[in-house]
């Protein structure tokens, strides 16, 4: 029987210790949680669950939604989201609820997302850190890493930019806002000092694309690339292959818009 109701839930999730939100054999997922969470609290497992996108394995998001379709309403939707709550692990956290019509796509719908990416340089720093920030001990000068991040806004080629794209990948696309800024969001008496907040927003982005974003501007600080080689990769005549991915538990999936909203 096709599904009759439609929900819009939204979640925040750390994601340390998953292995990015698609379900995967033999590994955990935030989506293998969700549904289990779900078969639970719901007693059967005639639903579906649709993400809005997929994050790597490690990646966090503060505000990452997925659709779910039932055959029967949830009767009591205060009391679902409580319930919903409580039996989530204690690293993913539910926090809005909407049903939505037929009409709504989970995938077509969204305008744009966010993400930020959380990096500092130089002492290493205490192990608890490992989950939110990115640090590399070799000094970064951020001011020029600042106008590469600049370099990133508009439309560009970005096949450079994609782990292994197919032959049919559209590559060109539009960065509405790329910069760099003192972490002001997250603080925490174990974080550096300084730390620093590279943060991206389009409509959509490629396989790896931002880590990979991350990675040339990392680089870029360190003196090991430069601006006119960044230029030119977006215009796809770089001379130097782009290899460097940044590691996943900087980045942060910080807002994403619904046509809904």
């Amino acid at each position: 029987m096709k599904a009759q109701h439609f929900y819009l839930i939204r979640i925040q999730y750390l994601g340390f210790r998953f292995h990015g939100w698609a379900k995967q054999p033999e590994v955990k997922t935030i989506h293998y949680m969700v549904d289990r969470t779900l078969a639970f609290v719901l007693g059967h497992d005639k639903f579906k669950t649709m993400g809005t996108s997929r994050t790597d394995a490690k990646v966090s998001s503060l505000d990452y939604a997925f659709e779910l379709f039932l055959h029967e309403p949830i009767a009591d939707e205060a009391a679902f989201f409580i319930q919903f709550n409580i039996n989530l692990p204690p690293d993913i956290r539910a926090t809005h609820l909407k049903k939505v019509d037929a009409e709504f796509n989970i995938i077509k719908s969204p305008r744009a997302k966010e993400y930020i990416y959380l990096f500092a340089f130089g002492e290493k720093p205490h192990p608890f850190c490992a989950p939110f920030i990115t640090t590399v001990p070799e000094q970064l000068d951020i001011e020029l890493m600042k106008k590469g991040a600049q370099l990133f806004e508009g439309f560009h080629e970005f096949r450079a930019y994609c782990k292994r794209p197919q032959e049919d990948t559209i590559t060109q696309r539009e960065v509405i806002f790329s910069g760099i800024e003192l972490n002001h969001q997250f603080k925490a008496n174990f974080f550096p000092k300084q730390s620093y907040i590279y943060r991206v927003k389009a409509y959509g982005f490629l396989r790896h694309q931002i880590r990979m974003m991350v990675g040339q501007l990392l680089l870029l600080g360190k003196g090991e690339t430069s601006l006119e080689e960044i230029g030119l990769s977006l215009k796809g005549q770089h001379s130097k292959e782009i290899f460097y991915v940044a590691p996943g538990s900087g980045l942060i999936l910080n807002k994403i818009d619904f046509e809904e909203d």
